[in-house]
């Protein structure tokens, strides 16, 4: 039902997602919300922003993984970006980040819910670092840079859904993947 509720979250927005909808998606029973979820929906939106947030740290050990060169910053910027432009390519321009919705729809309005995202960054920024720290980047730089990595892709996301294409993605994999790579602190 989490992973029911972040689907139609990062599609539809925490507010046009109803419980019915995910019990429907999730193929389960209604009742089982009330069940699993007693704090109701802000319960719900909380456990799905987690799992994106956990989904996206995930996402950057399997990236790494992937490469068949060695990882550089740009590199693990360009799978971050790729990750998108094929799902937009794919399945096209509906879906966006369950962590970007929820701080949307309810940031002014849900303390827990801002939290929850606060929280869901911090465990994406997380591995990015650690990351830029392995291959070189200075390690008192790389959360900064990793906060810069994920708010631009954040970023070209939204703008990418707007105007229904990738143009936005394209280009601060382009503009930023240099700068990302001169962060590498020189090796004597």
């Amino acid at each position: 039902m989490v992973f029911s509720a972040a689907q139609l979250i990062r599609r539809d927005g925490v507010n046009a997602t109803g419980m019915r909808d995910v019990a429907a998606h999730a193929q389960a029973p209604r009742g089982s919300l009330q069940h699993y979820f007693p704090g109701g929906k802000e319960q719900l939106v909380n456990e799905a922003v987690a799992w994106g947030g956990r989904y996206a740290a995930k996402r950057i050990g399997r990236f790494l993984a992937a490469m068949t060169e060695e990882p550089t910053p740009s590199r693990l910027f360009a799978a971050m970006v790729r990750q998108w432009t094929d799902e937009f390519e794919t399945v096209g321009f509906a879906p966006g980040c369950p962590v970007v919705a929820a701080t949307v729809d309810c940031a002014e309005s849900t303390k827990s819910t801002r939290e929850a995202a606060a929280a869901a960054f911090a465990t994406w920024n997380a591995p990015v670092a650690e990351a830029l720290t392995a291959m070189g980047v200075p390690s008192a730089r790389s959360s900064s840079l990793a906060t810069l990595m994920i708010s631009a892709l954040e970023g070209a996301i939204l703008i990418s859904r707007s105007e229904q294409n990738i143009r936005a993605l394209t280009t601060v994999a382009q503009e930023l993947g240099p700068m990302l790579d001169g962060c590498v602190a020189a090796h004597p």
